[in-house]
């Protein structure tokens, strides 16, 4: 009986139906955009690190962040090999250089060089069978998602990296670049050519540990071994990167200023449209009141209310919110809507809801019963 009470009491009114249920989806969509936006941009800063097999990362002294370190000799190199406990290592180059597109004009792209054979630092989400042929010299893997940017119809094409020649013959799917400079894969040797380094050099040494030997205790050991470097953990030079980009960049501090935005702004919306609408209802209430309805029966009838709200608005809401992360994603943008957001989201959706329609409860359980004869 009360759920029915409830149900009749929002479809009685189709209109103001429509606004709550309106409130209710935008909230969601404002709040899972925005919230899927900073998920995007954190992803996007440390997507390499992340994706690599390696767990310990060494870098130049004083690195702060992925993209900006400087080079580390070669004798770096072969230091690191020869502390114990080490499995393998591998040098990678991450430098940022000029793309120049076959029909005019330039690009700057950041070039990531590893080596194919062990593939620590390897790109991911590439086709079956092609990344042997980034072996071969003067090659190089894009970003599909790229494509229009750098200029080129797909594999196969011919361009200039750092005024040296170089073939696309791979593209990965969804490695998008947190800068503005698309990622380019190549081997280790051809990197080093595309972005002017020396013989030997790298920007990080990436280690694996040897079977049994923890990634903690191989990263102190070679902290003691190695001097003025900076060696980390996977997850401690991912964290390291994201602290860097949204605490030290206002680029990270918009991002994250706009999620709180939107989360207030759509709790306030859920709040005033709820409460507007149990406003609305106070005669109906008045009634129940006079027939003798107690307070807690009431209180039933507001939260069901509320929860079928939330129901209806946040099943739209998703839907809505997956259709523009998908036309997102086409256009380039990063935004990201993991399943732990989406259920997270249902649940403050759910308790947004139930929240302003308490905010009203004090409102409705003080009504005079005599209120219906009043207006009567």
């Amino acid at each position: 009986m009360t759920i029915r009470i409830a149900l009749r009491n929002l479809l009685h009114d189709r209109v103001r139906l429509a606004v709550t249920l309106t409130g209710v989806v935008f909230a969601v969509v404002l709040i899972a955009v925005q919230g899927g936006l900073f998920v995007g941009f954190t992803r996007a800063t440390t997507c390499v690190i992340d994706n690599t097999e390696a767990e310990i990362w060494v870098a130049s002294r004083g690195v702060r962040n992925f993209d900006v370190t400087h080079p580390l000799p070669p004798r770096k190199f072969h230091q690191i090999l020869g502390v114990p406990g080490v499995g393998r290592a591998e040098r990678v180059i991450v430098r940022f250089a000029n793309w120049k597109k076959p029909a005019g004009g330039r690009e700057s792209v950041e070039v990531v060089g590893f080596d194919p054979g062990s593939g620590l630092a390897r790109p991911w989400n590439v086709p079956p069978g092609t990344m042997a042929a980034l072996r071969l010299p003067d090659t190089v893997a894009v970003d599909a998602l790229y494509l229009d940017k750098l200029g080129i119809a797909g594999v196969g094409q011919a361009v200039e990296i750092g005024d040296r020649r170089a073939r696309v013959v791979a593209l990965t799917s969804g490695i998008r670049s947190f800068t503005t400079s698309p990622y380019v894969f190549a081997s280790y040797e051809n990197a080093l050519r595309y972005t002017n380094m020396e013989d030997g050099q790298c920007t990080y040494v990436l280690v694996r540990p040897a079977p049994g030997v923890a990634a903690e205790a191989l990263r102190d050991a070679i902290a003691r071994a190695v001097r003025d470097v900076d060696v980390f953990t996977r997850e401690e030079f991912a964290g390291k990167t994201r602290h860097y980009w949204m605490f030290t960049t206002g680029a990270g501090m918009a991002l994250l200023i706009a999620a709180s935005l939107g989360l207030v702004v759509g709790g306030v919306v859920v709040a005033q449209t709820l409460y507007a609408t149990t406003m609305d209802h106070l005669a109906e209430f008045g009634t129940l009141r006079a027939m003798g309805a107690p307070g807690g029966y009431i209180h039933r009838i507001i939260v069901i209310q509320a929860v079928a709200a939330a129901l209806v608005g946040y099943g739209c809401g998703i839907l809505i919110s997956l259709f523009l992360v998908d036309l997102a994603a086409k256009g380039g943008a990063s935004i990201v809507l993991p399943p732990s957001l989406a259920v997270g989201l249902f649940f403050l959706t759910v308790a947004m809801c139930v929240a302003a329609g308490l905010v009203s409860i004090r409102k409705v359980t003080t009504i005079d019963p005599a209120m219906v004869f009043r207006g009567a």
